[in-house]
């Protein structure tokens, strides 16, 4: 297979490093990408001073060219992927609890718990009702800092009608294998009607807030007031293709780089994005790093800092599932954030983690992407100035929807698949 890689200079191309053999195309089918497999609005919540230290000044986009990629990458040696379970019904999204034991998400709406190894028969109980229709359901899970005090986890999750729905996070105490005090605390707006486009992953900062992705709203002919729904992702009165960043109560921090913008809606982080399905925190720098789908190609790995434009849909790599024809004429504009690595042919990315762990000493700072149409964790390489230096494929042989470094310091893999797996990466060779 071919492989592919360039630098681009502004808006042109130029081949910097160019590796190629015969085979390579650069477009993906609707359905290779993200398919979807076979209430009433909220106001903003109001603003609040909870913040445990400043978060960092907005500061004005330093782009370098970002890193093109097409085809296959060399496959990474000495990794074995061993299936610590099986049975899971399109899951989502995994945490750890303090005990060892795992929580995963399963898209049509059960949180499973894995303890001792084994996954527990019965779901947890008292996960709300969620849209389960197409990329909708029960998405991403997260353990609150304070877990052993408090006991909250938190959930992403679609809620509403194919006409009318929304990204939802709420909270609620894990107590007995059950949610308890089950709380609201943040629901995107405007509605939109569909079934594509939720996002939706969650980090927490070392200040103790939130950061929560958001999709666009989907792809066309969907439109929000009469204007396709990609746009929201510009619209900074929209929660739209955007990460908003919260306090633990949903509350908005004093600090976000918008709270003092007219006609701007206060939990906004960072905005300009399609539909981020990886988000990872670098816990020894601080780097915040999403990856996001694009549409037919174009996929995006990006360096998030607080208050930039990511640019979609005014520039992009993607191009129109319905035609072949370039989203935007532009692929870079001044004011606007570049991506470091863009995916020419789709791996459509899910899950991120930045390794930090012990196990595999190589792997020290390298960032993990799960792909869904790729079915492997793609490995990437960072220089020192944090740059995208070069790329491996961990196999899978499944659609990977999340990759996250466990308390262990190896990495696990979950499978979206109706016979889904939890997976472990470890050194050896099959």
């Amino acid at each position: 297979m071919n492989r592919i890689i360039l630098r681009v200079m502004g808006g042109t191309v130029g081949a910097i490093g160019l590796c190629l053999t015969i085979g390579c195309t650069f477009g993906q089918s609707a359905s290779q990408m993200e398919p979807a497999p076979p209430a009433t609005p909220a106001s903003e919540p109001a603003t609040s001073p909870q913040t445990a230290q400043t978060t960092p000044t907005p500061s004005p986009p330093t782009n370098s060219p970002p890193v093109l990629t097409a085809g296959d990458v060399p496959a990474a040696l000495g990794i074995r992927a061993v299936t610590v379970i099986a049975g899971l019904e399109h899951p989502w999204g995994l945490a750890w609890l303090p005990d060892g034991s795992i929580l995963i998400t399963e898209r049509p709406g059960r949180l499973r718990l894995v303890r001792d190894g084994a996954l527990v028969s019965n779901p947890i109980a008292g996960v709300p009702e969620v849209f389960a229709v197409g990329q909708g359901g029960l998405m991403d899970v997260a353990i609150d800092p304070n877990f052993a005090e408090n006991r909250l986890i938190y959930l992403t999750y679609a809620h509403g009608t194919e006409a009318e729905n929304r990204t939802r996070v709420a909270r609620a105490r894990l107590e007995n294998d059950r949610l308890n005090d089950l709380q609201v605390i943040f629901e995107a707006t405007p509605a939109k009607s569909g079934n594509q486009h939720f996002g939706s992953r969650m980090v927490w900062l070392p200040d103790g807030t939130l950061l929560v992705s958001i999709g666009d709203g989907g792809n066309p002919p969907l439109q929000i007031d009469g204007e396709l729904s990609r746009w929201q992702a510009q619209d900074r009165q929209s929660h739209l293709g955007k990460i908003v960043r919260l306090n633990p109560d949903g509350s908005i921090p004093a600090d976000n780089p918008f709270v003092e913008e007219n006609n701007t809606a206060p939990a906004i982080w960072s905005y300009g994005h399609r539909n981020i399905q990886g988000l990872a925190i670098d816990p020894a720098t601080g780097q915040i790093w999403s990856t996001e789908h694009g549409s037919r190609g174009g996929d995006e790995l990006n360096l998030i800092q607080a208050g930039n434009n990511y640019g979609w849909p005014t520039v992009s790599y993607s191009t129109e599932y319905a035609t072949g024809e370039p989203i935007s004429e532009e692929r870079s504009r001044p004011g606007l954030v570049d991506p470091k690595l863009v995916w020419m042919n789709a791996i459509a990315p899910s899950g991120l983690t930045l390794y930090r762990g012990d196990r595999i000493p190589d792997w020290q700072g390298n960032l993990f992407a799960g792909g869904l149409v790729a079915q492997e964790v793609r490995r990437i390489i960072l220089d020192s100035r944090g740059n995208v230096a070069s790329q491996e494929a961990i196999a899978i042989g499944q659609r990977v929807r999340d990759v996250r470094q466990s308390p262990d310091g190896l990495l696990y893999v979950i499978t979206d698949a109706d016979n889904g797996q939890l997976i472990r990466l470890e050194p050896g060779t099959e």
